[in-house]
């Protein structure tokens, strides 16, 4: 059996694969003050939901922030090829990988092999992260999960200027003073994100077939915005938050 970490800024993801690839188990954990900590706590529970022991794993890679807090680990790799070749495993045909995190965004360029061609990323600000759209959501009283039925909902996206997280957060403040409709500013975030992303996503040479991996792929309002700001459909996949801990994985099953 081989096990695969992600220790990202918000969650940590585990993944346990047997020799033939299958995906045997996977968990998803908030992180709190120490990844190692949970990354110690998802890796016992696996092992125990399964009946496995330690010696039953062959290997355990991890990737992410928190990838170097991990002893148990015997390499740590960097989570942007992590997560092409995770992504690259669930949907082979893959060009162009974009990862919304919790605290960063990326753009990974794949080859016909799923090999890394050129990546960009966001690990500076907020803006266009999950992050971002945890502190708007809070700004407005309203369930992240709900993002994405609200932006489809509206007719005309308030305009939101500022692409940082501090700055826009006091236009959304501002807007819901004014009384703008709900569907309406959740919709200019959901523009804003989409167009930082997007200009990442020429700056790198990004091209179809496209995947968006990472927390933000469950909100349909950023999809559709984006879809149209790089003018290519976006695929996503049920496993799009376990990428990074599945590549973990195949590269601990080949080395």
């Amino acid at each position: 059996m081989y096990i695969g970490i992600d220790i990202g800024s918000t969650t940590a993801k585990i993944v346990l694969m047997d020799p033939r690839k299958n995906i045997i188990d996977k968990l998803i954990a908030n992180v709190g003050y120490s990844s190692k900590q949970v990354a110690t706590a998802i890796y016992r529970e696996i092992l125990e939901k399964n009946n496995l022991k330690e010696a039953d794993i062959k290997n355990v890679v991890s990737c992410g922030y928190g990838r170097e807090s991990i002893d148990f680990a015997k390499k740590a790799i960097s989570e942007i090829i992590c997560h092409a070749k995770g992504v690259h495993f669930l949907i082979n045909d893959v060009s162009t990988v974009i990862d919304i995190g919790g605290q960063d965004s990326k753009v990974i360029v794949l080859n016909d092999s799923g090999n890394v061609v050129n990546f960009v990323m966001n690990d500076k600000c907020a803006a266009g992260t999950g992050r971002f759209l945890d502190v708007m959501a809070k700004a407005l009283m309203c369930d992240i999960g709900e993002f994405g039925n609200f932006a489809l909902q509206s007719k005309k996206p308030a305009n939101i200027s500022s692409i940082c997280t501090v700055f826009a957060e006091s236009e959304v403040i501002s807007l819901v003073a004014k009384s703008e409709d709900r569907a309406n500013i959740i919709a200019g975030l959901c523009e804003s994100i989409a167009k930082r992303i997007a200009s990442m996503y020429k700056r790198v040479g990004g091209k179809p077939k496209v995947v968006l991996t990472g927390g933000v792929a469950k909100n349909i309002g950023v999809l559709k915005v984006l879809e149209n700001q790089i003018n290519s459909p976006i695929a996503t996949h049920e496993l799009s938050s376990f990428t990074g801990a599945l590549g973990a994985c195949l590269i601990a099953r080949q080395t």
